[in-house]
Formats: structure tokens, sequence, C-alpha cells
């Protein structure tokens, strides 16, 4: 087995020094920067010495002007999602995403747009949409991958089938060498250097010679016309090895250097700006999708198709989807869009292929929302198919090999074979209109059979892609997982040609070494090899049922796909409010499982569960549980942050915000008899200056009024007075959480008020002393949160059965998921897990038949992160559809989170988190518009910044069964 782990290296004595001397931008060596830019979302892991944030072109240049002098190589990375290993590397990190993100033009006359390369298509498009434009190729990462990256990688997407790749779409690029030298590159001409970047090697400034590129390209292409023009096949996706037939004399419009350049995976140069083809975007579209009785049978009817023009042809198969989704009856289908410019010209282009098709079944969906959720399953497919329908691991590695698309059928039955001949499980699906297949396979990439396994499996399906003749990457490049096996596809000789072309660009070998000219091994520098293995388990408090109870694998589930980077309002969505805040990788999703990694792994972050490193990326995390949930993977950020804290601090001094906002039932539980004189001494500005500045609270922040009467003191009161005892079959349990008992009672007696009217049962009284154990939980005091558990489990009523009634989402959430996970061997707890219901949920099913008033009136407001992510909110839609209030409620966080938004240092984030979507949607609402929040934390950040009392909605509905309303 090739070596999978060696230690990290140091930088050159006076490298750093040397490079912050000549850059502008930022440059960090640190343990963090590293450790952050390990991975991507390959199966590889190399770590390098620094990264640097270049500001332009110009630090480009001179980065790699002293990256030369030193020896060190570089890796150009944009949003670190490429799935073969390329945007990894052991030298120099550029991070072209912080600074080089303009639009630098957009001709809508000519149709084309200049941009830096760290621009993310998605904001490429938004700026070419209001023209009828957009850039034809999409991947699924459209969202969050950068245009550096697609030419790098030639990315292609959804609708190659209508614009082509990456190559096919760029016209012109401004690249700068190894060594510093910038060269412009323009379709159908000869390479051209560009005049003088700083640390070039050529001429004065402005100078431009007619020199064709490197010198000796053009004669390496001329002594092996004949290679060229026979070694590589003739398929839409091919994307592996360098595309030197495009400096072929008969290529259609003249050699075409910037073709030749496309996918060459950072190995040649460093793009610094970029000129694109934009294409026209039909006004309407519609979607077909054609159910079919097998995969085999889709993918032979895809080709059928393509002379209808339609703007893809994807494929998938029924082992994909999880939930049935509203599509037609089959067991693979094929989504076949098309564009019009009218909705019914789009759908009557959609019936006519319908009509073409021999489908099981087909249905044509024109509304938006329902094809985006059509879509966000084939979208999601990366992250998904990394865990079979049983919950075990599949990784990438044979993501993207492309046949011609006649062949299609037959190479997915052999596919289908020879995973079964190795034991080895895959989802298949993608570009059945282009031949080009995506794949999650359950490699065992941790012990060293497994891995061999991995080779064996690689060797034979290299071959089998060839004897289709086709492609090994149809994609996302070849990277290290493919490049190895280039000579399979391409032969000996053209692949040392490969060599020969990348020494004339990079003679120093300084640019991504390692990657597609002399690569290395495929089984090499594979990143799960420095995790603890199964011999080793990390001793952790929580269960991770869904991993098995391994902190490593847990970790792991992070493949890197970074939707969690997503920079725009996620709509619906919640992940990651912190990193929309911040736009820094370190407060990702992902960037902070990668820290958790590098932790496991002991080589960059070497002080363990002590690490500050890992200690500061996860202080910026608000526990929503977003990524709960919109993580393809089901990363579970909040859980893996409390399990860190509980470590971190074991045995230390906690943070003062610990003791007094994790602590908090305790307090309040100690200060409800005092409310009245408590209440005014924190109006008193001195004294709450002096109280949030012991507690550790935001200064910025008021502190929340006491209830003068708790919720359960009301509620036993209204029951002394009359209210008769009932069987055990007549009653309701209401839980009592911390923030109605002792901070919202009325929200309390609201929810009473409904019950009993909705159901015609009794509330329950609380038993004293209960608690979810939320705030410590989210402040890493698990064992203490465990304590507080097992004594609500023994004062809890046992009533086998009966529902638990919940109205604060985030101690729903708790009860529901951290419960059970902290105490997995007590069967109470996930009982009690079961039982819990939120108010809507309870009414649906224990009051089918009741009417609630109706309202008539708009609402906004708040969905709370965790009911979205742990709980779901349909039943609260429902539940407001029948009462007549209209509009959507804002996703994204509130910025608040818990303790969050009031500890210290957190103030700036937790306000650019409300200001994202939920404050503009309150300044914008109707006037009358009913504002909902049903979390505490939603109301509080509500009153605090906007100034505005939003209420659950069993207060709304409570009041409006005091109004007489039906």
């Amino acid at each position: 087995m090739a070596e999978q782990h060696r230690p990290t290296a140091e930088a050159p004595d006076g490298f750093a020094a040397a490079l912050r001397s000549a850059v502008r931008g930022e440059s960090d060596f640190g343990p963090a920067a590293r450790a952050l830019t390990t991975m991507d979302a390959s199966n590889y892991r190399r770590v390098p010495l620094g990264v640097l944030a270049p500001r332009d072109a110009e630090d480009i240049a001179a980065a790699l002007t002293v990256c030369q002098e030193y020896g060190v190589p570089v890796v150009a990375r944009g949003g670190g999602t490429s799935i073969a290993g390329q945007a990894t590397g052991t030298g120099l990190v550029l991070d072209l995403t912080r600074h080089l993100r303009s639009i630098v033009a957009l001709d809508p006359e000519v149709r084309t747009a200049t941009v830096q390369p760290g621009v993310i298509l998605d904001d490429l498009r938004a700026a070419a949409a209001p023209h009828g434009l957009t850039f034809g190729p999409d991947p699924s990462t459209h969202s969050r991958c950068t245009l550096g990256g697609m030419i790098g990688n030639n990315s292609c997407g959804a609708h190659s089938v209508a614009w082509g790749t990456t190559a096919d779409n760029v016209r012109g690029l401004e690249v700068v060498r190894y060594g510093g030298e910038a060269l412009r590159l323009e379709q159908g001409a000869r390479f051209e250097p560009s005049g003088v970047r700083q640390g070039a090697a050529h001429g004065p400034e402005g100078v431009r010679s007619r020199l064709p590129g490197p010198h000796g390209v053009r004669e390496l292409v001329d002594a092996h016309l004949a290679l060229l023009r026979t070694g590589y096949p003739d398929l839409p996706r091919r994307i592996s090895g360098y595309a030197l037939d495009a400096l072929l004399p008969e290529h259609p419009g003249g050699p075409d250097p910037v073709r030749a350049f496309c996918g060459s995976e950072g190995t040649l140069a460093v793009v610094t700006e970029a000129t694109v083809r934009l294409v026209e975007a039909p006004r309407a579209r519609a979607l077909a999708v054609l159910g079919y009785a097998d995969e085999p049978a889709a993918a032979e009817a895809a080709p059928g198709l393509l002379p209808y023009r339609p703007l893809t042809v994807e494929g998938m198969a029924a082992d994909l989807v999880r939930e049935p989704a509203g599509l037609p009856r089959g067991a693979a289908w094929l989504f076949v869009e098309t564009g019009g410019d009218t909705p019914a010209e789009a759908r009557a282009h959609a019936e006519r292929i319908l009509r073409a098709a021999d489908a099981v079944d087909s249905t044509v969906i024109t509304d938006p929302a329902g094809q985006r959720a059509l879509w966000r399953i084939r979208e999601d497919a990366a992250g998904t198919a990394t865990r079979m329908p049983d919950g075990s691991e599949a990784w990438p590695g044979w993501e993207d090999c492309a046949v011609p698309p006649a062949r299609l059928g037959g190479y997915l039955r052999d596919f289908r074979a020879l995973l079964a001949e190795h034991g080895l499980r895959g989802t298949p699906y993608g570009h059945f209109g282009d031949g080009c297949i995506h794949v999650r396979i359950d490699f065992d990439l941790v012990s060293e059979a497994g891995v061999a396994r991995f080779r064996r499996f690689s060797e034979e399906l290299a071959d089998l892609v060839v004897a289709h003749g086709g492609s090994l990457s149809g994609e996302h490049g070849d990277g290290q997982a493919r490049a190895e096996l280039l000579p399979r596809m391409y032969g000996d000789e053209l692949v040392a040609l490969f060599g020969a072309f990348k020494d004339l660009w990079d003679p120093d070998g300084g640019l991504n070494p390692g990657i597609l000219a002399r690569p290395a091994p495929l089984d090499e520098n594979l990143r799960f090899a420095v995790l603890p293995g199964p011999g080793r388990p990390v001793d952790v408090a929580f269960g991770y049922p869904q991993d098995g109870g391994d902190f490593a694998g847990a970790v792991r589930r992070c493949v890197g796909v970074a939707k969690c980077r997503t920079t725009q309002a996620p709509g619906a969505g919640v992940m990651c409010p912190s990193f929309r805040a911040t736009g820094e990788e370190a407060h990702s999703t992902r960037g902070r499982a990668r820290l958790l990694h590098e932790m496991l792994a002991g080589e960059v972050i070497t002080d363990g569960w002590r690490s500050e490193e890992v200690r500061d990326a996860l202080d910026l995390c608000l526990s929503c549980k977003g990524c709960r949930s919109d993580c393809p993977v089901g990363v579970d950020m909040a859980t893996y942050k409390a399990e860190f804290l509980h470590h971190h601090y074991r045995g230390r001094l906690r943070p003062a915000a610990h003791y007094a906002m994790g602590r908090l039932p305790r307090w309040l539980r100690l200060a409800a008899p005092f409310a009245r004189p408590l209440n005014a001494l924190v109006r008193v500005r001195l004294l709450a200056a002096l109280t949030k500045r012991l507690a550790g609270i935001a200064p910025e922040r008021t502190i929340p009024v006491l209830a003068t009467e708790t919720y359960s003191r009301w509620l036993r009161g209204r029951q002394g007075k009359g209210t008769r005892t009932v069987s055990s079959d007549q009653v309701v349990r209401l839980w009592a959480d911390t923030f109605t008992e002792y901070l919202s009672p009325q929200l309390g007696r609201a929810a009473v008020r409904v019950l009993e009217e909705a159901t015609g049962r009794t509330v329950l009284p609380p038993p004293s002393g209960v608690c979810c154990g939320l705030t410590y939980v989210s402040t890493g005091q698990l064992d203490a949160a465990r304590r507080v558990m097992r004594r609500t489990l023994d004062r809890l009523d046992p009533l086998p059965g009966h529902p638990l009634v919940v109205l604060e989402p985030s101690c729903a959430a708790t009860l529901r998921t951290d419960l059970p996970e902290l105490l997995p061997d007590d069967p109470r707890a996930a009982e009690l897990a079961a039982s819990v219901r939120t108010f809507a949920q309870y009414l649906e099913e224990y009051a089918p038949d009741w009417t609630p008033p109706r309202l008539d009136r708009p609402a906004v407001g708040q969905t709370h992160c965790h009911q979205h992510a742990v709980l779901g909110d349909a039943a609260e839609r429902r539940l407001r559809e029948r009462m007549g209030l209209t509009g959507e409620l804002s996703g994204g966080c509130c910025g608040l989170a818990g303790n969050f938004g009031f500890e210290k240092g957190h103030w700036e984030v937790s306000v650019a988190c409300a200001e994202e979507q939920l404050l503009p949607a309150v300044r914008g609402a109707e006037p009358g518009a009913e504002l909902l929040a049903d979390g505490f934390s939603c109301r509080t950040q509500l009153d605090q910044l906007a100034g505005r009392r939003a209420r659950h909605l069993a207060e709304v509905i409570a009041e409006g069964l005091e109004d007489g309303r039906s």
C-alpha cells in the first residue's frame, strides 16, 4: 500500500517574511489557517505551509515570484469543492475567494463578462439576469463554486447539453506563471504575453511581444500532430488530461490556447482574470419528469431526447431518493428541462418530449417552487449520496466518469456488475444526456485491505470506462483520484506529452505538483488515515447514534461540498449564519469540521481538546442546528461544539457567560421570588452594566424582565379554584420550559386557553424542578446536563402514550435529540423524546376537527432555527393557513440563538444575522401584519433590535378566541 501518512513540513527560513514584504494581501502560517485548507471535497489530504489571500493580480505575481525563489509549491484554491483532490497542496495555498471577487465588466450587447477568479458563479448569474443572460455551465455547487475553480476543472453542470462546458464559454484569460510572468490567452489566438506584472520575466511595462506563449509549445504540437489527432476519444464530456488537441492548426477558429488551458487544474498558471461568454436565459422553463422501469432504461432513452434540444437531461435512480417527493411512477427518472419565451411555450416543448419518450409514467412541472424542490434532490445528491440507505458511508473517487451517451445504458449495467463483483455499493446519478455519471461508493478507505480493494476497483473501472470509449473524468478533473490511471485512457506516449506540456509552462514544477502530470498514487494522502481508527475510539459524552458512537465518524461526515459556504440568504434554510455574517472559512460548518478533523489527527493542531484554534472557530457557531438538516450529509455542528466545550473546559475555569447563562434555569428559579426588586435594580444603569460585565453579557444587550408570577404558579392557582379532577385520558401534558415559566408566562396561559378549548382536556400542572438541559448543553456543561435530564426523567409522571406539548422550539429540539443522545442507555429518554410535540403538531393530531379563529391578515416573523432543523414546521404552516395568516416567515437565524447573542463579543455577528432576513422582512411588512415568533430568542431579538413585540402562535390564537372570531 502506498504511503498514507507523513509529518507536516515547515516553511523555508525567511519565506514568510519575504512573502509578507512582497504582497499586500493577508498571509497566515498558523495552525488554524493550514488546518482549514488541508482538504477539499475529495478523499485526499495534503498539509500546506500557509495560506495567502492576494488582493489583486500583482499580489499573485509577486507571490509566485517569491515562491519560485524559495522553491515553495503553490495551489490556487477557490471554493474548495474539488472532488479529485486538486484543491489541496503542500506549499502555499492562494485563497482567491477573499478579495478577488469582482465582476470587472459585463457587456450585454456582446454577451460577455470579465471576472476575477474568486467570483461565485451565482453572483455572476445574478448580475447577468437583469439582461436576460446567464453563464451556461452550472455545477450543483453553483451557490459557492468560483469561476476560477470552474476554469481549472473545466466544470460543466446540468445544462451542458445546451451550453457546453466551461471551456466552451471562456473567451480570454489573464494568467500568471510560476515565477511571476503574466500571459494573455485569447480564444482562437496564439499565446500572448500581456505585459509586465510584479516579478514578470520579460520586457518593460506595457510591451507586448507576439510569442506563442511559453517557448516551445508550438514546436511541441507540430512535432506530434498525428498523436494529437488520433489520441483523444470523441465525446461531449472529455475532461481528463490536457486538451492539447485544441492547439491543432485545424481546430475550428485556429489553435485555441484558452481551451487548452481550461481543465489544467492549476498546474500551468494561476488565472487572475477571465472573459466569459454569456448566453440568453429562457424567460420560462418547464420540467418534464419521465419515469422508467430501471436505470439502464432511463440511460438508453436519454440520447433519443437530445434532438428535441432540451436544456438538461439528468438522470437518477430510486436508491438516491429517500422520499417520494412527487415523482411519477418508476424506479429511475429523467429530468428534462425545456425553455421558452412564455410558460405555455416551455410547457408545449416539454409535452413534445413526453410524447416522444417511451416512459412508464411522466409529468410536466411548470410551478417554479415545484421545480426547485425536485432540483434540490438532484443538487444535494453529492452530499446525500455519501450515506447509503442503511447509514453506512460512501465516498467520491469515481465521481464523474463519462462515456458516449449512446453507450451509457450498457456502461451502467457493466458498472453495477463491477460493483457487485467487488462487494461494493454505489448510487449512480448524473448527466445522462452527456453520458456522465456521478456516484459515491462505500469504499473502506481506513483499513489496509479496504484501500487495496479501492485500488483494484479503480484500475478495473478505468479499463471499463476506456472499453466503452469514455473519459475517466467527465466534469471534476483528474486530480489525484484518476491522473495515475491516465495511461490506460490515453496511452503512455500521449501522457508523456502531457508532462512535456506541463514542463514548458512550469519548468520548476511549482504549480500543484502531484496533480495531473506526474501524479501522486491514487491511494496516497488519503484523509482518513490520520484519524483515530476503530481500535482507538474517542471518549465522548454524546451517543452519536448515526455514526456508531464514533466521534471521528461524525467529524468525517463532512465531505466538503460546502453548501454551508453559500453567501446568499438561504430562503427557508438556516445554514450557516455565522459564515454569511463573516465570510470566513473558519466560521462555516465545513471549516469547523476541518479543524475538528485536524484536532483528531494531531499534526497541525497538536493540543487536542485544549485547542484554542478550534475553540475560537466554534465561538461564533450559533448552535442553530441548521446544518443538522440543511447540510446534505447531516453534519451537526451544534452537537460537536457542545462536545468540544465539554472537554475543553473540563477541570478549568469557564467563561463567565457559561456560569451565568449556561446555568440560567437555576438562577431564574432562585430569582423568581424576588422578581419585582430585581427588575427594579437592573433598570439602574450602573447596576445593569455591572451585572452584564460580571455575567459576560454583551454591554449592548438589555437584560430581560422577570415575570412576577410564574406560569406554574398561575396554573396551580387556577387548578385550585374549582377545576375538576379528571382521568388520565382527559389531560394534556404541557411542558413548562424555563423561558415560559420565568420570562413569558403569558405564553403558557394562552396555550392553556387554546389547548383546553380545542381538545376539551385539562392541562396538567407541571412537576417542579424539571428542565430539558438546553442551556447546559449549549455551553458544553454536559455532566450537569445529564444530571438535570436524569432528574427530569425521575420527576415526570409516567403517562405512557401521552404526548408532551412543548411551546419553546429550542427546548423541544433538546428533548427530541440531545436527551436521547446524552442518555442513550436510559429507555425513558427515547420514550420521552418520541412523545414531544410542538403546539401546532399536537392540535393537528389531537384536535383535527377543531376550527381555529379566522384572522385573515398577513404574517411575518421567524421560524425558529431549531424548529426548522429538528422538528419541522409543516403543522405550523397548515395551522396558519387555516387561520388566514398569509405570507412566509423568515428563514435563516434571528442571531440571538439562546445565549449566543447575549454573550460578550457576539453583538456584531448577532445583529448581522438578524439583518440578513428577519429585520428587513419586519420593516417591509404590511401595516397590521401579525408578527410571529415561537422562540423566546427570536422574540427577544425583535424586541431589542426592532422595538417590535412578536408573539407565539398560541398567543395569537388565544386572542382570536377571546375576540370570538371564527
